[in-house]
């Protein structure tokens, strides 16, 4: 219903559009006329962000030094980030590098542009960037073009940056991507460039989608490195042109791997201006029946019908819709970039919660083992019928009778068996020895920051205040976490 409504909508803005005379330039080199782009550094305030600037690096400083004092330190003492290879159907969604969580807090947002090949996926980004001419921009046609996973970043200078090197820079947060092997690092590029919106965001494209070919005959895991940038995207363009609107099995798996995503979804119809305006109602509602059985939500993705590129719209054609719809883009764009902070203490929250009910677990089965052994007892053996069978000794029910954990936030149990399988039950410790007589215990210090530190930073950040490297520190960021349960008699 919700998608009728909104092609109803469309359809009455398209009746009652009138074209209006506009004065353009033409382009000295192809003779089209050229289409006006002050509106972009106005919709995303290009030329107010100098002071805000200051403020973001404030902040991620005092986030980066919260995560490395509280989360870290538990992540590496129940190996964390090994469990994370198994529990991708446990936690959808957005998940945090293993190797390199620092390079991602102080990353920029990602936007990520998906979609069948030759839709306009290069000719948006450089339409964006205003690189319609010179060496770096990106090489666009009506055959499949981009053959490369190309990431479009800050620099003090014009270069581009081999994938070797972006892998191999631990300054980078793109040092995770070494794991699909050489075959796909010679197919990452960068392109760095001094731009006033790429301080602010990073783009990435991709390969166009070619339904007649397998996926597996680019030499690389294409799906698993989709992954990966989706899994790290703030923003997720998947564009389609009027030319190719046709679902296959590539585009099923994509939208498959975005589940979980929806609401960083943006679905764009792009070259809208080569369709006369009934022709471009009958496509607007061909792209709708085809994506519903794809996108199984109460309430569809943001639907942009434009035309992004840097030549004016095609004559006789809705350009004042084509208008007001691209400047809603910017403004979409421009808000996941105000948000920017505040998504990233959110996540970092929401990773520490995580993190925490991973070391709660394995406790748990640590407790376990220990209550279960006996002089005779079979070591392997005592393990392996927990590990099969954790309900039957309460493991994750006991975890919701006692902390205050959702039972929607645990993970899969099949997880811990294959955890368990490369790390051995002695390796860890209880949460009660995690305490040291200089400084809190383990689980002290990352309640602390989930409950207190980072909901306090996260307040500073809304109310405009400028969150001090002490603040914490100096204040507590609040009351005194509820008492640990799991710290050992006597311990300080």
């Amino acid at each position: 219903m919700k998608g009728l409504v909104s092609i109803c909508c469309f359809v009455s803005v398209l009746l009652s559009q009138a074209t209006a005379e506009e004065t353009v330039v033409e382009d000295v080199v192809t003779g089209l006329p050229l289409r006006d782009r002050s509106h972009i550094d106005e919709t995303l305030r290009l030329a107010t962000e100098e002071n805000k600037g200051r403020d973001y690096t404030g902040a991620l400083e005092k986030l980066s030094k919260i995560y490395r004092s509280a989360i870290k330190p538990m992540e590496q003492a129940y190996k964390y980030n090994e469990l994370r290879q198994h529990e991708i159907s446990a936690y959808p969604g957005r998940t945090l590098g293993a190797s390199n969580t620092d390079g991602e807090i102080t990353s920029k947002p990602m936007v990520l542009f998906l979609g069948p090949w030759s839709v306009g996926k290069s000719s948006m980004i450089n339409y964006l960037l205003g690189l319609k001419e010179g060496p770096y921009q990106l090489y666009t046609g009506a055959e499949p073009t981009t053959s490369e996973f190309t990431v479009i970043m800050h620099g003090e200078k014009v270069r581009s940056v081999e994938g070797i090197v972006m892998a191999a820079d631990s300054s980078r947060s793109f040092s995770p991507l070494e794991k699909f092997g050489q075959n796909f690092l010679e197919k990452l590029i960068g392109i760095e460039m001094p731009h006033k919106l790429l301080e602010r965001v990073t783009f990435v494209d991709t390969p166009g989608i070619i339904e007649n070919r397998k996926q597996q005959e680019r030499g690389y895991p294409f799906n698993d490195v989709c992954q990966w940038f989706i899994d790290r995207a703030d923003l997720i363009f998947v564009t389609f042109d009027p030319t190719k609107l046709d679902v296959g099995l590539e585009l099923e798996m994509l939208f498959r791997q975005l589940k979980g995503r929806e609401s960083q979804i943006r679905i764009i119809l792009n070259k809208a201006d080569n369709l006369a305006t009934q022709d471009l109602m009958r496509v607007y509602g061909a792209l709708f029946w085809s994506l519903a059985p794809l996108i199984n939500v109460t309430e569809p993705p943001r639907v942009y019908v434009s035309s992004f590129w840097p030549y004016d719209y095609a004559p006789d054609t809705s350009r004042e819709l084509f208008k007001r719809e691209e400047i809603s883009l910017l403004e979409d764009l421009n808000q996941v970039i105000e948000n920017r902070l505040e998504n990233k203490i959110a996540f970092i929250r929401q990773h520490g919660i995580r993190v925490r009910i991973h070391a709660l677990l394995v406790d748990r089965y640590v407790q376990t083992f220990k209550d279960k052994m006996s002089y005779f007892s079979d070591a392997d053996l005592v393990f392996k019928e927990i590990v099969d069978d954790p309900d039957k000794f309460y493991i994750f029910k006991s975890i919701l009778a006692k902390t205050n954990v959702s039972k929607f936030d645990l993970p899969n149990a099949h997880a811990y068996r294959d955890f368990f399988g490369i790390n051995a039950i002695s390796n860890f410790k209880s949460l009660s020895s995690q305490c040291s007589y200089m400084g809190s215990c383990l689980l002290d210090k990352i309640e602390k920051a989930i409950t207190h530190e980072l909901p306090a930073l996260l307040s500073s950040v809304n109310s405009g205040k400028q969150p001090g490297l002490s603040s914490c520190e100096t204040t507590g960021c609040g009351e005194k976490p509820v008492k640990n349960r799991y710290r050992r008699n006597g311990g300080k």
